[in-house]
C-alpha cells in the first residue's frame, strides 16, 4: 500500500485559477507590467527564470495552469525586458532602460501604522506638486503608492533622469521618509501608549549627540568631594576607584558621594557632566537650550516604513491584483479616500468587481519639485567620506593581511550573490567567516551591502543590520566543510584535501603571502560554536 500522500492545495493555489482566467483581471494585469520585467511566482517555492515578460494576457492564466501563485514586477521600463543580461554594466543598462517609475512600499506589520504613513505620504507628494498617483494594497499588511516616470522631468541639473537608477529613486524616498517620519511616530504614540509600545519592544529613545547627531551611550559617572574643610573640592567622572580617589589639590583620600548615568558620544567625546559643567556648553545650555542631548524617539516597525532596498537594480514587487500568497487576498487598487476604512477582506479576489489602473495618467514633469527637493536633501544629508574603503587593499588581520582572492571559492560563489533561495543561510555563512577572522565593522557592513544588492531579491535593511549586530557580539566560526549547507552553494568538497574549515583556507592563503610556513590555525572567536 503506498502511503505517500499528495501535499494538499494552499487556499492561493486553489484560488488562483479562477482569479487568473477573469479576462478584466488579465488585461489590468498586462496593460501594467508593459516594458517591465515580469516573473511568476510559483507559491514562494521558485521564482521563473529571469529575465522574463509578458508577450499577450493569455500568458497570465497559461502560468497559473502550470503552478504560479503570483506575478512580480520591476520599477524600471524597458525597451525589450528579454534584452536584459546579468553581465552588463550600468551604462549597458541605461542604453536598453526607458524609464522608472517611482514606487512607495509601505511596509509596516500593522496595518493600522501603514494607513498612517501612507496618509503622510499622500501629504508630502501633493505638497510637492504631485496629483496624481496610484494607490493599491500589497496583498499583506501594506500599501504601494506609485509616481509615474512620466510625472518626472526627462532632464534635471543636466543629466538624464531615465539614467539615475536607483539612486535618483532612493533619494526621493529618503526625503519622503525624513518627512513624515516625526508625524507619523507622534501619530503613533496618541494610538498606542508609550508603556505598551514599550512592553512590546517597539519603542527605542535614543539621545543624540547636539554636534555630531549620533546616538550617545550610558556610562556611569561617579562623584566625588573632599573631605578637607578647607579644600572641599569636587571630581566628577567615569573611573571608579576601589582603592581611594586622591585629591588633586590636597592630596586627601576624597569621598565618593554619588554616582548617576549620563550619556556619553564616543565620537566628540562629551557627556551630560560634561555639557553641564564646562562653560563652553554651559553657557550655551543656559542661553538658548540648543546644546543638549536631544532625544529622539524611534517606532521600530515604521524604521522602514518606507522601504529604500526596494529601490534597487532590478528588484520586483508584487504586481497590480497578483495574488498574495501568505493571505490569498489580491493587491487591488484603491483609491486615496479608501484607504482609512480599507479591511483586508476587501481584497477577496471574489469581491473584485471592475479592476482600476493602478497607472494614472498625469501631467508631465508634475513631480519636479519633488525630484528637486530630494536631490537637494540629498546633498545636505551626504554621508562624510570616511577613509574605509576597503578597494584594492587588503585588511591587517593579527599581522597578516588578507585580501579577497584569499577567501575560498565557497565564499567567493557567495559574495557575487544569490540567484534563488538561500539568502539568509548565505548570509549567515558570510557573516561567521568575516567576523571569525575579526575583520572591522564598517568593513563587514560594506561587504554584506555590496553582497545584498547583487541577490536575486535583496534582503531588507533591518534584518541585514539586526544579523551583522549579532554576529559581530556573538562570534562563531563557520560550519565545516562536512556539513550540508556548503553543497547548497556548489561546493561539495573542501579546496583542498584534508582542509575541514574556510577559516583554514584563508590563513593558509595569507601566511604563504607573508612567507610563513607554519601550521594553519583558527582565530578563535570569543564565542566557540557552529552556526
Amino acid at each position: 500500500m503506498n502511503n505517500f500522500q499528495k501535499e494538499p492545495l494552499t487556499k492561493c493555489e486553489v484560488t488562483a485559477m479562477s482569479h487568473y482566467a477573469r479576462k478584466e483581471i488579465q488585461e489590468a494585469m498586462f496593460g501594467f507590467c508593459k516594458n517591465r520585467e515580469t516573473v511568476a511566482n510559483f507559491n514562494n517555492k521558485f521564482f521563473a527564470k529571469r529575465p522574463d515578460t509578458f508577450d499577450y494576457p493569455s500568458d497570465i492564466i497559461n502560468a497559473a495552469r502550470d503552478g504560479a501563485t503570483s506575478f512580480h514586477c520591476s520599477e524600471e521600463l524597458w525597451g525589450n525586458p528579454l534584452d536584459i543580461n546579468t553581465d552588463m554594466t550600468p551604462e549597458q543598462y541605461n542604453t536598453i532602460r526607458k524609464g522608472w517609475d517611482f514606487l512607495v512600499d509601505i511596509d509596516s506589520p500593522f496595518l493600522d501604522y501603514g494607513k498612517i504613513a501612507a496618509r503622510l505620504i499622500i501629504n508630502v507628494l501633493e505638497s510637492h506638486g504631485v496629483k496624481n498617483f496610484g494607490v493599491k494594497f500589497s496583498g499583506g499588511k501594506g500599501f504601494h503608492i506609485i509616481v509615474p516616470f512620466k510625472s518626472f522631468p526627462e532632464v534635471v541639473r543636466g543629466k538624464k533622469t531615465k539614467d539615475n537608477f536607483p539612486e535618483w529613486p532612493r533619494l526621493i524616498a529618503g526625503y519622503i521618509f525624513s518627512q513624515i517620519r516625526g508625524p507619523m511616530n507622534q501619530e503613533i504614540l496618541a494610538l498606542t501608549s508609550r508603556d505598551k509600545l514599550k512592553e512590546k519592544g517597539e519603542l527605542v529613545t535614543e539621545n543624540l549627540c547636539p554636534k555630531c547627531s549620533r546616538p550617545t551611550i550610558k556610562k556611569k559617572n561617579y562623584k566625588y568631594i573632599c573631605p578637607d574643610i578647607r579644600c572641599k573640592s569636587e571630581l566628577e567622572g567615569f573611573r571608579k576607584k576601589k582603592v581611594a580617589m586622591l585629591c588633586p589639590s590636597c592630596n586627601a583620600k576624597m569621598n565618593r558621594v554619588s554616582e548617576r548615568e549620563v550619556d556619553f558620544c564616543e565620537t566628540c567625546k562629551i557627556s551630560t557632566a560634561k555639557l553641564e559643567a564646562t562653560s563652553s556648553f554651559g553657557g550655551e545650555i543656559r542661553k538658548n537650550r540648543v546644546q543638549e542631548f536631544r532625544v529622539e524617539d524611534t517606532i521600530k516597525s515604521t524604521e522602514d516604513s518606507v522601504d529604500v532596498v526596494l529601490v534597487s537594480s532590478r528588484h520586483l514587487f508584487r504586481a497590480p491584483y497578483s495574488l498574495h500568497e501568505k493571505t490569498a487576498f489580491a493587491s487591488i487598487v484603491l483609491d486615496k479616500n479608501q484607504i482609512q476604512d480599507f479591511k483586508p477582506s476587501d481584497a477577496d479576489p471574489l469581491k473584485i468587481t471592475q479592476p482600476k489602473p493602478f497607472m494614472p495618467e498625469v501631467i508631465p514633469g508634475e513631480a519636479r519639485e519633488l525630484l528637486l527637493e530630494a536631490l537637494t536633501w540629498g546633498q545636505e544629508n551626504k554621508p562624510k567620506e570616511q577613509k574605509k574603503k576597503y578597494e584594492g587593499k587588503g585588511v591587517d588581520m593579527q599581522g597578516l593581511t588578507v585580501t579577497d582572492n584569499m577567501y575560498p571559492p565557497v565564499i567567493n560563489t557567495i559574495l557575487k550573490g544569490i540567484l534563488k533561495d538561500g539568502r539568509k543561510r548565505a548570509l549567515g555563512l558570510l557573516l561567521s567567516f568575516f567576523t571569525s577572522l575579526e575583520f572591522p565593522a564598517d568593513f563587514i557592513e560594506e561587504k554584506i551591502e555590496e553582497w545584498n544588492n547583487k541577490n536575486y531579491q535583496p534582503l531588507k535593511q533591518g534584518y541585514i543590520k539586526s544579523q551583522i549586530t549579532w554576529a559581530l557580539k556573538n562570534k562563531r566560526l563557520p560550519p565545516n566543510y562536512d556539513k550540508p549547507i556548503y553543497k547548497e552553494f556548489g561546493c561539495r568538497n573542501p579546496p583542498e584535501p584534508g582542509m575541514k574549515n574556510p577559516i583554514n583556507y584563508t590563513i593558509k592563503k595569507a601566511m604563504r603571502a607573508k612567507g610563513r610556513t607554519s601550521k594553519p590555525f583558527y582565530v578563535k572567536p570569543k564565542n566557540k560554536g557552529q552556526i
